[in-house]
Parts: structure tokens; C-alpha cells; sequence
């Protein structure tokens, strides 16, 4: 006789068992993550204030768009990639942020569900947020490399110590970045060793 599995068997699906009754102190306690939700709902807000200044780029590049060299054009392009990495961000700690420490959203079987957020944790949403950080930190390193043919002269709007601090902060968040992914691979190790 074989057993078929039940549809729909994952972390997300299982059917949710009464909340345990808390008391006061637990429950203050526990109760003090929804502090967290301003910070979230104003992070929306700078999400609509990137909106903004991304609009407002676009339409400067759209209406000068013939009088502009095309290094100018490529500036402008790197700065509306610029703003939606920053957005991407954003979107990921808003969402992230929210699951792992406020509250559940619910929204396993929604389409637009996102897939990196069915296993997110503090730990996966670290890394996230570095790789995140390193992609800004690349574009804005590329827009100081397109710029450096203008290096001592009164155009230039960065010196080239200032080149330097630029790039050595840049391999300062990869270092970080494969730091915090190593941690994350010995405490995941670790634990697979202590379940066995």
C-alpha cells in the first residue's frame, strides 16, 4: 500500500497551530518587533523619493538627449542603473526585512511572489543585501573610471587619491562580502553536523 504525499507539503504550507498564550512579559517582549514597521513604511517612502529623482534623470537625459556627448549619455544611464539597484535594495530589506523579523507576509502560491524569499532568513538576506551593495559600489566605481580621463584638470570631480579610496572601499565590501558568506557556510556546516 503506498502512501501519496499531501499537495502542497513545505515550510510555508503547513497549517498554522494556536498561538501559544503568552504572558505579560513574554509578550511585551515579543510584541516589540512591530516597533520595527515605521522604519519599513519609511523605507517605502524613500522608495517613492528614488522614484522621483529616477523620473527626473530620465527626463533629463530624454530632453537633452542630442545635446549630450556620449559619455554624458553613458553617465546618465549609470545613474538611472544606479537608482534602480538602490530600489532593488530597498525592495529586499523592505520585504526581506519584514518577513524575517516582523511578521509573515502569506504569500506562498501569490504569482509575483518572490523566489529568494521562500528560504530568507537574517543570514540569507545578509548576503543578499552585500551583493546588493557591491553592485552599487561597481557602478558607481565604473562612473568614476569613465571620468578619470578628466583627472587634474578643472573638470575633474575627484582627485586621484580619492580614486584610490574609492576602490579600495569597493574591495573592502567584497572582502566583507565573502567574509559574511564564509561565516554563513561554517554555521551552516556546523549545524548540518549537528543534526546528524
Amino acid at each position: 500500500m503506498s502512501v501519496e504525499p499531501e499537495p502542497n507539503t513545505g515550510p510555508h504550507s503547513l497549517p498554522r497551530l494556536p498561538a501559544p498564550r503568552l504572558g505579560i512579559l513574554p509578550m511585551i517582549i515579543f510584541g516589540s518587533r512591530w516597533l520595527q514597521l515605521p522604519l519599513y513604511l519609511g523605507l517605502i517612502v524613500a522608495q517613492c523619493v528614488y522614484i522621483a529623482l529616477f523620473l527626473k534623470e530620465l527626463w533629463h537625459l530624454s530632453w537633452h538627449a542630442l545635446d549630450l556627448t556620449e559619455q554624458q549619455i553613458m553617465m546618465s544611464v549609470l545613474a538611472l542603473i544606479d537608482v534602480v539597484m538602490i530600489s532593488n535594495l530597498l525592495v529586499m530589506v523592505i520585504v526581506g526585512g519584514y518577513e524575517t523579523f516582523v511578521s509573515r507576509l502569506d504569500l506562498q502560491g501569490h504569482p509575483d511572489e518572490p523566489e529568494w524569499l521562500g528560504h530568507v532568513n537574517a543570514s540569507v538576506l545578509k548576503i543578499k543585501l552585500a551583493m546588493a551593495i557591491i553592485g552599487i559600489s561597481s557602478i558607481a566605481l565604473l562612473r568614476t573610471f569613465i571620468e578619470a580621463g578628466n583627472l587634474g584638470s578643472s573638470r575633474a570631480g575627484f582627485t586621484e587619491t580619492g580614486v584610490m579610496w574609492q576602490v579600495l572601499i569597493h574591495i573592502t565590501f567584497i572582502v566583507s562580502a565573502l567574509g559574511i558568506a564564509y561565516v554563513d557556510k561554517l554555521s551552516d556546516s556546523g549545524m548540518r553536523r549537528h543534526a546528524e
